[in-house]
């Protein structure tokens, strides 16, 4: 697979990722994985996509939002300005008391189709990353085979797909009951001429839940998706502190 130079990332690549490269016993047969110093890769992101696995623990650091458009992913805000992550420290270090979440454990790996028609899925990685180079780090292969080190790498992988399509199974599910809407923030704060109003995102209309028909609501609740419900409500009251962390940011800069 054709990889896209460095400093053009591909459009149709998910976030963070530059390049995609197969993971192939002959072309990487002498490649190791080198322990991860940073994770700087994540700087210019504000929102990172979580799935429904996540939602528990994830709800305790960021608020839990979802995406505009027809694929809804749910995010987790890092930050309320484009291109600002406020996790992660001058050292490029996280916030040690803040989830990291799963998105961002996976990389430089993932799983996908290296053809269109294919129902396979391989291992490939971002070879932009500078984590994986020849005769450096935990090999990646053994005499030709797995190392453990990427059997643990393509087992993660392998449970954030699943992961993701429980997540759009709940996606599905919100969209056939109608119960996304545009969301809007405001916020009033001492020292502030104007409130600040943060839109271009979409929540859970509680109106429209609490209206739910008895049998609809009683799914939700059957199936576990009314915990993921509320657990993306209860995190909304995150937004303040993460303005707050801006604020303190855009004061100290």
């Amino acid at each position: 697979m054709a990889s896209t130079p460095a400093n053009q990332p591909d459009q149709s690549l998910p976030l963070f990722y530059r390049s995609l490269v197969p993971l192939s016993s002959q072309a990487h047969a002498d490649f190791g994985l080198k322990p991860r110093e940073n994770l700087g890769f994540t700087r210019g992101s504000h929102a990172i996509p979580v799935t429904v696995d996540e939602f528990a623990i994830c709800q305790r650091s960021f608020p839990i939002v979802f995406g505009i458009g027809e694929a809804a992913a749910p995010l987790a805000l890092v930050g309320l300005q484009e291109g600002q992550n406020l996790y992660l420290g001058a050292d490029d270090q996280w916030d040690a008391n803040a989830y990291v979440p799963a998105f961002v454990r996976r990389y430089p790996f993932m799983l996908a189709r290296l053809q269109p028609d294919s129902e396979d899925l391989s291992l490939c990685f971002d070879d932009s990353s500078g984590q994986l180079a020849a005769g450096a780090g935990e090999p990646m292969f053994v005499n030709g085979e797995l190392s453990e080190t990427t059997r643990n790498c393509l087992n993660f992988c392998e449970q954030f797909e699943q992961a993701v399509m429980r997540t759009r199974a709940f996606i599905d599910e919100l969209a056939k009951l109608n119960l996304l809407m545009d969301g809007e923030v405001t916020i009033q704060r001492e020292g502030l001429t104007e409130p600040a109003v943060y839109r271009g995102f979409r929540m859970v209309d509680e109106s429209k839940l609490q209206n739910l028909r008895g049998d609809q609501a009683r799914k939700l609740v059957q199936n576990g998706m009314m915990g993921l419900i509320y657990a993306h409500l209860f995190s909304l009251a995150l937004i303040s502190p993460l303005f707050e962390r801006q604020f303190a940011a855009s004061t100290q800069a």
